[in-house]
């Protein structure tokens, strides 16, 4: 089905050889109601870009919205410097991940020739893209439990940007997911569960490895198309 997040139902055998602290997760999300059939103009008008703090979006140059396509959306990066701005986070509200078990996320990259991606806070590190998660309620202070209210997907399926197609395909039940402090989920039994059981955001943060979503910027002019979205 088309939408802003593509959703299939899961199997029995799928769920079976997910860890029990999960399953808890999973069906908690029942509750939650789903998201899906927008058209294209929709499922862009149903994207943020941001993220938006206390009134302030913190991705400096860019517009709040990505801009629709057939079947997706794209936003083009900012150019020159970090002075001309940076995109952080591109999310979306969430609807029922009942009986699912992966994410996969399918994008495109157009650049110019010679286009370099720059993280705009560490330059010498690869610039990266990667899926993240965040429970209802965040104060974005990442101190107290707020530090298990963001969680960003396992180090293997973060992406460094560069031009062509791509995908990211990551599980729900990976437990090497990392959360805003930095803990993985295995570490923290119970702490991610309580996150997808009451999600409120889903999307890409842009960024390095080791700070997911805090900004990247482009050389020359480059473009980020979102193809598919698609909690399976």
């Amino acid at each position: 089905m088309n939408g802003l997040f593509r959703t299939c139902r899961g199997k029995a055998a799928i769920m079976a050889r997910m860890p029990k602290y999960f399953l808890a997760a999973v069906a908690a999300l029942a509750s939650l109601s789903v998201t899906a059939d927008l058209a294209a103009a929709d499922q862009a008008s149903g994207w943020e870009i941001g993220p938006i703090i206390r009134g302030k979006n913190l991705s400096p140059g860019m517009p709040a919205r990505p801009m629709p396509t057939r079947g997706g959306w794209y936003f083009d990066f900012p150019v020159g410097s970090a002075a001309a701005g940076h995109v952080h986070y591109v999310t979306g509200r969430t609807g029922a991940l009942a009986g699912t078990s992966r994410i996969v996320m399918r994008y495109r990259i157009d650049a110019e020739p010679g286009t370099r991606f720059v993280a705009q806070e560490n330059p010498r590190a690869p610039a990266t893209v990667s899926i993240y998660l965040q429970r209802r309620g965040d104060n974005w202070t990442g101190r107290g439990r707020y530090q298990y209210y963001r969680w960003y997907a396992p180090v293997p399926t973060v992406r460094e940007l560069a031009p062509g197609e791509h995908e990211i395909s990551v599980r729900l039940d990976d437990p090497y997911w990392i959360s805003v402090a930095g803990r993985n989920a295995i570490k923290t039994p119970g702490a991610m569960e309580d996150a997808i059981g009451d999600l409120d955001r889903i999307g890409l943060v842009f960024g390095t490895t080791a700070h997911r979503g805090h900004g990247v910027f482009a050389t020359r002019p480059a473009r980020f198309t979102l193809l598919s979205f698609e909690i399976r």
